[in-house]
């Protein structure tokens, strides 16, 4: 008994004195976008389920601790989930036993009503600290998990970007305070380690993005992580992730999301490992952590392609599919059929003038001739797709404008209007989706600004009023157009995407659709 005692003192000393280490293994998945089904050379959900059980099994079999995660962005990309409010995508993540994830800005593509349900369809949580009620301290998403293992207490703090109060849909976002991710980490971050305890971790599941990375492949070099800290310095309000890391001490490992960038070796800002998987279901990050007495003795690291010729989770891909029979009906019917592309290359609507833009704008102001409607603005985030040559069905139409965004006629005055041009006609490397696409106008945009806007061929009146048609995200002061607030609104009811349709049916077969440049850059 002696003896006995004295070993288990002598193991109990040799523990204080070198620690315990632990293995997590963390997968996370971003910006899904509702691509739960295989499209092109990936492989949807069904295969993000076979690598995620494999790799569970692969930590049960060793002893290893492991989590799996989603960092915002579920909703809005792919019309059977749109037209279901991601219900099928909710439910496959449960069934591959998703942990928690983070609220992420498409997350406010609906009302709360919407959202609340999402929350209720999960049997994991929906992290946020940063989102308040307007006017309270209560969060409207849980602020932080923890996942008690044998070997390791890991927190995780939820936090989604500031940027959701102008980029969200502003009718659904303003009953909420959207505060400094870097502010609020700054109070969680040591709340929480204590709460681990000393061999404990706190790792951030954030929805911030990589600047200067977005839509992007990229290694974490030193000269990448160099480039991103210039980019977003520490203490930004509207910063990303590696403002974040810069700001805040403690925090092991960021799993990012909202700049849909595919890191392929983490960045390692401030001693914090940063990683996103790219978008669209396209890939997953593993991330190895070995934790020693609280800290990250060593990490190995992995970007997964998820390959369409990865076997499919059966149980998965049933549901998945029952859920897209449920919608196909309708999105399959041919509504139109054209010999010209539409294109949309790496999201062209964000920076160029484009014969997809025209079409959009073209639809609206054909729609409403009869109302006087003399120029169209539309913002280019809200084109996510190309309308390729050959059949077009309904299914196309709402890839390319998925929001469920209205035609709203404004009577504004010139001077607002000529305000909501000097904003939109530039390009802003962080606000991406505020660049206009137009009917109606002419410009050009020079480094000085835009210069030489005419409205049918005329300057614009600063004084007079005009009646221009836009849609209801940027009537309510979507993408930062707050001058157009300021103007008389008649929300004509009309959804934008039914209005596309409606025109596509009326001219098709589209033979031909000339281009004519609606404004030039000066560079």
């Amino acid at each position: 008994m002696k003896r006995s005692f004295v070993a288990l003192m002598a193991f109990t000393l040799l523990i204080a004195i070198i620690g315990f280490s632990a293995h997590l293994v963390v997968l996370e998945i971003n910006d899904t976008h509702g691509h739960a089904w295989p499209y092109g050379n990936y492989g949807g959900f069904a295969a993000i389920a076979t690598i995620v059980n494999q790799v569970r099994s692969e930590a049960q079999a060793n002893g290893w601790d492991f989590l799996f995660l989603h960092a915002g962005d579920v909703n809005t990309g792919v019309p059977e989930s749109d037209m279901l409010y991601a219900r099928p995508d909710i439910l496959a993540l449960d069934m591959m036993g998703l942990n928690a994830m983070t609220i992420g800005n498409h997350e406010f593509d609906h009302p709360w009503s919407v959202l609340s349900r999402q929350m209720a369809w999960a049997d994991f949580p929906f992290l946020s600290a940063n989102i308040v009620y307007k006017g309270t301290d209560k969060t409207v998403g849980q602020p932080y998990l923890i996942e008690n293992f044998p070997d390791l207490k890991v927190a995780i703090l939820g936090l989604t970007t500031k940027t959701t109060e102008y980029i969200g849909n502003p009718e659904y976002v303003k009953g909420y305070d959207f505060l400094s991710p870097d502010e609020v980490a700054q109070k969680y971050v040591p709340m929480l380690q204590k709460m681990v305890g000393p061999d404990g971790i706190v790792i951030a599941l954030t929805h911030l993005g990589i600047f200067g990375y977005s839509e992007q492949t990229v290694a974490g070099t030193p000269g990448a992580v160099e480039t991103a800290e210039k980019l977003d310095p520490p203490n930004n309000p509207y910063g990303g992730s590696v403002s974040l890391a810069q700001s805040v001490s403690g925090i092991a490992a960021i799993f990012d999301g909202h700049s849909h960038t595919a890191v392929t070796s983490p960045f390692n800002v401030n001693g914090t490992l940063i990683v996103q998987a790219g978008s669209y279901s396209k890939y997953i990050a593993r991330l190895d952590l070995i934790v020693e007495n609280g800290h990250v003795a060593t990490y190995t690291y992995k970007l997964i392609t998820v390959s369409k010729d990865i076997k499919p989770n059966e149980a998965i891909q049933d549901l998945l599919t029952a859920y897209q029979i449920v919608g196909s009906g309708k999105l399959n019917e041919p509504i139109g059929y054209s010999k010209v592309n539409f294109a949309n290359e790496k999201d062209s609507t964000r920076k160029a003038d484009t014969l997809i833009g025209h079409l959009i704008t073209d639809a609206v102001a054909w729609k409403f001739k009869d109302m006087g409607v003399q120029a169209v603005l539309m913002n280019g985030g809200g084109i996510r797709a190309p309308i390729p040559a050959g059949t077009i069905t309904y299914k196309t139409v709402l890839t390319v404008l998925p929001f469920g965004n209205t035609v709203v006629i404004l009577k504004i005055k010139g001077s607002d209007l000529l305000k909501a041009i000097q904003w939109g006609g530039v390009y802003h490397p962080e606000d991406t989706g505020a660049r206009l696409n137009e009917w109606g106008l002419t410009y050009t945009v020079t480094p000085n600004g835009v210069e030489n806007i005419l409205l049918d061929g005329k300057p614009i009146d600063p004084d007079a009023i005009y009646t221009v048609a836009t849609n209801d995200y940027m009537a309510n002061g979507g993408d930062n157009y707050s001058m157009l607030k300021n103007a008389q609104q008649y929300n004509t009811g009309y959804v934008l995407a039914d209005v596309v349709k409606e025109y596509i049916e009326h001219i098709s077969p589209i033979e031909s659709y000339p281009f004519t440049p609606r404004w030039t850059e000066v560079k």
